[in-house]
């Protein structure tokens, strides 16, 4: 964990602590007319999984902030095992980015499908619904670092598009605004 400061004495921790994983089986009152899960069933599923993630990392209590991305892959039928799974890849000062993926498995195959992934952003409150620091986070794996690299592009752009940061100051992105 060299490199990493602590955050008001707080220790880094690595994505892999948050890691959360839920598996469930997509029934017919979760599907439309075509027998595919409804995306906004899907989008409440992987809100919960990442919202604990998220818990996990800040120790606190989360909400979420933004959805800041979400690729629908394929569809995912009626009678599938779906199975989501959610890390922090990257913490600010009270907020946290979370990365989602989902993958679809047939229940008569046990190959698992990666069908759609997804980002969300949730910020940390204490019980008084104030926002809290949370720790840093610690990537191990390239993936993990790919992630969290990128975690910052995403959030300055975020930051410019919604005039919260003006263009100069987004370091990560000045490639694109010069």
């Amino acid at each position: 964990m060299l490199g990493f400061l602590k955050k008001n004495n707080m220790k880094p921790k690595f994505p892999e602590d948050s890691k959360t994983i839920q598996t469930d089986i997509v029934l017919p009152a979760d599907t439309n007319s075509l027998d595919t899960l409804f995306g906004g069933e899907l989008m409440a599923r992987m809100d919960k999984v990442a919202s604990i993630a998220a818990i996990k990392h800040s120790e606190n209590i989360v909400v979420t902030a933004s959805v800041n991305n979400i690729s629908f892959g394929e569809p995912v039928y009626k009678g599938s095992i779906l199975t989501i799974e959610a890390k922090v890849s990257r913490a600010f000062n009270t907020s946290m980015e979370v990365f989602i993926d989902v993958y679809k498995q047939d229940k008569t195959h046990k190959e698992k499908k990666k069908v759609n992934e997804a980002i969300f952003t949730f910020v940390a409150l204490n019980k008084y619904g104030k926002p809290v620091n949370v720790p840093d986070v610690v990537p191990q794996t390239d993936l993990e670092k790919k992630r969290y690299d990128a975690a910052l592009r995403r959030r300055q752009l975020s930051l410019v598009l919604a005039g919260k940061m003006k263009p100069k100051e987004a370091t990560e992105l000045k490639s694109i605004f010069e």
